[in-house]
């Protein structure tokens, strides 16, 4: 793929970048997505991981997202199964964890897979908006 193909949003709508929030609890996403376009960001939700990876997936070209936010406790494809995917399919793409269950063990294992951070829930506004900015600027040093 190479050079990120950033740019296909409409340009008369200016945005800080498109985040895809993966969470079965539709409370949970619909903060994220409210602060997260609050705060200029497009916001994209799966309410699993194969309804995400259904999402990126779907029509003629992959979608294109900046940061991804996934849970790992989520029926069909849990986060552990859709984290290993989006990192083999979208390596440059940077992961964020958010979690209702603290693993220690798990949290070290996915940072070591490339995870960019590891919230847990309930996770404040601020802290939120500030992993994805932190995300999406490591991201774009990553892509030039």
């Amino acid at each position: 793929m190479g050079m990120w193909p950033f740019g296909h949003h409409d340009p008369s709508r200016a945005s800080m970048g498109r985040v895809l929030i993966v969470d079965d609890e539709e409370n949970i996403r619909r903060v994220a997505r409210l602060t997260l376009t609050k705060a200029g960001y497009e916001v994209i939700e799966g309410k699993d991981g194969a309804d995400a990876i259904e999402a990126l997936n779907s029509g003629e070209n992959p979608l294109l997202v900046d940061v991804i936010i996934c849970d790992i406790r989520m029926p069909k494809i849990n986060g552990v199964e859709a984290i290993s995917y989006f990192r083999s399919q979208y390596p440059s793409v940077p992961i964020i964890v958010q979690t209702g269950f603290p693993d220690l063990n798990l949290a070290t294992s996915l940072m070591k897979q490339g995870v960019s951070d590891y919230l847990v829930k309930p996770v404040e506004n601020e802290k939120l908006i500030a992993a994805v900015a932190k995300a999406v600027e490591g991201r774009e040093m990553f892509t030039t």
